[in-house]
């Protein structure tokens, strides 16, 4: 395999990680109103944790992949990767949970297309 060929790939896992964390902040927030969200502690830290790792996925994603990609808010979602982790104290948790309610609902669709795409180009 050249190492054209590897980091081709290597991006295509880091999609599917996106689409991977996405799902499970569903899954950890599902039935829950926003304020049980917030005073649960596990949830809460483990969908914050998920989320930062969208965002650390997405930063692997090859620049003229994103920008062929433009409706996929790649800069927010690499952008609250770094509020989450270096500004932890001062996330606004109506933000939080609009990304929670409507932004990864709306991203995971988009992940998934990107993904039959990329299937398609290689097969």
């Amino acid at each position: 395999m050249s190492e054209n060929q590897a980091a081709e790939c290597a991006w295509h896992g880091y999609i599917q990680d996106m689409l991977d964390f996405s799902e499970k902040v569903l899954a950890y927030t599902d039935g829950l109103d926003e304020r049980a969200f917030f005073t649960g502690d596990l949830t809460y830290d483990a969908t914050i944790h998920n989320i930062l790792l969208i965002g650390e996925a997405a930063s692997n994603i090859p620049l003229d992949v994103r920008q062929a990609r433009p409706t996929i808010p790649w800069g927010e979602i690499i952008g609250t990767r770094n509020r989450v982790v270096h500004s932890y104290r001062e996330l606004n948790q109506s933000v939080i949970w609009k990304i929670i309610q409507i932004e990864i609902p709306a991203l995971i669709p988009q992940l998934r297309k990107l993904l039959e795409d990329v299937q398609q180009e290689e097969g």
